[in-house]
């Protein structure tokens, strides 16, 4: 049986996420930590999966910079079960470069081991974040057509 992870450390482990404070996200990291954020990798280079706390970390500090710089993020909800933590938040970014504001929701899905963060999954909206990152609309004009099989590459 697993130990539940009590909301104190959940909110203490968002407080050190939401300020970037990797010192302290580092405390609350399994060294074996398995981080995966879904998103389009060749836009949002961050995205993908990172085994192992070093791996996270170096994502956090030097791989998120290098597409934008994090002043924002909110947890607008959080579920408990046991070991398991849900949550749906709101990150706000300056792009680098033009110094744009984008800001998009994703959901966090984590999974706790002796208090220490041993997974997450991040899903985010990735077409919101990706067209403000390119700086228009995607529609469908912009989809390639079917090829023979009548298939579209997305």
């Amino acid at each position: 049986m697993t130990k539940p992870v009590s909301r104190a450390l959940v909110d203490a482990f968002y407080e050190a996420y939401a300020a970037r404070d990797l010192d302290r996200v580092a405390e609350f990291l399994a060294d074996d930590v398995k981080w995966t954020i879904s998103g389009p990798v060749d836009l949002l280079t961050f995205c993908g999966t990172r085994q192992g706390k070093s791996a996270v970390l170096d994502m956090m500090q030097r791989v998120v910079p290098q597409v934008f710089s994090i002043f924002s993020f909110v947890a607008d909800a959080l579920l408990i079960d046991g070991d398991r933590v849900a949550t749906l938040n709101r990150l706000s970014a300056r792009l680098n470069g033009d110094n744009r504001v984008i800001t998009y929701r994703l959901a966090h899905f984590m999974r706790f081991r002796s208090d220490k963060v041993v997974e997450n999954l991040s899903l985010i909206d990735s077409f919101d974040a990706v067209e403000q990152l390119l700086g228009h609309h995607i529609g469908f004009d912009d989809v390639a057509a079917p090829d023979e099989r009548g298939l579209i590459a997305v």
